[in-house]
């Protein structure tokens, strides 16, 4: 029988080892195949690998290196292929998965991590990985997708016409996935995290009011639509955030909203981020509809609803939409605008009065500060005029001042 010791050197050699230099040689210390095929140089060599099984197998891996006019010689190939095995022989390489994409988003991801999200979001996912994702990479096995794989993916998505903004939210989806299966040690890293895919800018232009169009819509509402518009356009709070309000969370002496709950679909959740967990000042408009609002309702204990159906529900959003909103935009001559245009409406309202980017957005509850500067903040017309008005003041003021001096009056 052999000893550790002659155990070791024979599983030194068998693995490519030299002789005499056994107590530093890693056992998965490998070499690897070279040879031509074609006007290529390929390279062969084995790798443990996560079978569909959840076990560790060794397979066959090659890949390409170069052709032969770019790489001199077999010299040349061999620092090539020492260089791709480096992290394998220095046993920093993990094992990738070998499951398919569609099996690990059906039978892992969904269960463990989908179901976890909130329900817009898990729709929103949903539609991405259904519509998007599959189709390109249903049977690829995870190991297999490469961040060229995902660019080229991409850039396709771009040329069948769609916009920066929607190819953004395909790339978070599968970034989304790939990040969990890096996460969980099936990837070593995720191939769609920071791929470029050009401007983001939405193609349809996002919608906002001015303050005569607010003003004539909250003078046409019926209630309580017209008090959830009020409070939309003068808080800035979404809509799942307003339609989950109780009674317990309106701090009416004080002045304030504690947003702590959200509704989506009929769910309750928490608040969208950690931001979004806020104290929202009131207006005395705002107060003095909530006010009022308080006495038309039939319940108002604290866990009741502020707004909330005859069976003490929480009122649908898109059937409010549908059936009050937008038929009383086209009446108005309005444009047809959703429950987050008066996001917008609100930030650009912030803007005009001169108010910081930090305390918009303490008040809308944004994360980063790139979303209210890019996303939310308009401008409204009347405010480029005054604008380049104030620029033409400082760069002619004294041809301005100049030209209101009589003509007697002016030095020859």
């Amino acid at each position: 029988m052999l000893d550790p010791q002659s155990t070791l050197k024979v599983e030194a050699r068998e693995n490519g080892a030299r002789t005499g230099k056994e107590s530093i040689i890693r056992r998965q210390y490998q070499k690897g195949c070279l040879f031509i095929r074609g006007k290529n140089w390929v390279a062969r060599w084995r790798e443990d690998v996560i079978a569909a099984d959840g076990t560790v197998q060794r397979n066959l891996r090659w890949e390409v290196l170069g052709s032969t006019a770019e790489i001199n010689g077999k010299r040349e190939a061999q620092k090539l292929l020492n260089h791709r095995l480096r992290l394998l022989n220095q046993g920093r390489q993990i094992p990738q998965s070998t499951v398919p994409f569609e099996r690990f988003v059906r039978e892992q991801w969904e269960p463990a991590v989908l179901s976890t999200l909130k329900p817009g979001s898990a729709r929103y996912y949903g539609i991405q990985i259904r519509c998007h994702l599959l189709p390109t990479f249903r049977e690829r096995r995870l190991c297999d997708i490469t961040r060229a794989e995902v660019q080229c993916f991409l850039a396709e998505k771009r040329k069948q016409g769609l916009s920066g903004s929607s190819v953004h939210g395909i790339r978070t989806a599968l970034s989304k996935v790939l990040d969990t299966a890096v996460n969980w040690n099936l990837l070593e890293q995720n191939p769609a995290r920071g791929i470029q895919i050009g401007d983001r800018t939405p193609r349809t232009e996002r919608l906002y009011l001015n303050p005569p169009e607010v003003l004539r819509l909250l003078a046409s509402l019926p209630e309580p639509c017209r008090t959830i518009v009020l409070v939309a356009v003068l808080t800035g709070m979404r809509i799942g955030e307003i339609l989950a309000l109780r009674w317990q969370r309106l701090d009416l002496l004080r002045g304030s909203i504690l947003i702590r709950e959200t509704v989506s679909e009929g769910l309750f959740g928490s608040p969208k981020t950690k931001s979004s967990r806020r104290d929202v000042p009131m207006s005395v408009p705002v107060r003095e509809a909530l006010q009022v609002q308080r006495i038309r309702s039939r319940q108002t204990g604290p866990e009741d609803l502020v707004f909330a159906t005859r069976k003490q529900t929480p009122l649908n959003p898109k059937n409010l939409l549908r059936r009050e909103l937008r038929p009383m935009c086209i009446a108005l001559g309005l444009p047809l605008i959703t429950w987050h245009s008066f996001r917008h409406t609100h930030a650009t309202l912030l803007s005009e009065t001169g108010e910081s980017l930090r305390t918009a957005q303490a008040i809308l509850g944004h994360s980063d500060i790139e979303t209210t500067l890019k996303v939310y903040t308009h401008a409204i017309p009347e405010s480029q005029r005054r604008a380049v008005d104030k620029v033409a003041g400082i760069l002619f003021a004294d041809v301005r001042n100049d030209s209101a001096v009589p003509e007697s009056q002016k030095p020859n």
